[in-house]
């Protein structure tokens, strides 16, 4: 999937991906795809929480081993 930024949240723990997630969104334009890796287990309910509370649209999430990836659509 094409995307505009890359944020690597590897090896942070609750809140902080879903904190740089908002502030890496907050610099994009509406309609650019913001890419997100994290290892926190707990960013699968959190990413998808965030995207319904802050109507970025979540495009995809995926999990391999330990990471987790997510493509979100700045609104």
């Amino acid at each position: 999937m094409n995307f505009d930024k890359e944020l690597d949240a590897r090896g942070l723990a609750c809140p902080l991906p879903i904190v740089k997630t908002r502030k890496a969104l907050n610099e994009l334009t509406s309609g650019q795809v913001l890419k997100v890796t994290a290892t926190d287990s707990g960013s699968l309910a959190d990413m998808k929480a965030f995207s319904e509370q802050t109507g970025n649209e979540l495009l995809s999430s995926a999990q391999e081993g330990g990471l987790y990836t997510f493509y979100l659509k700045r609104r």
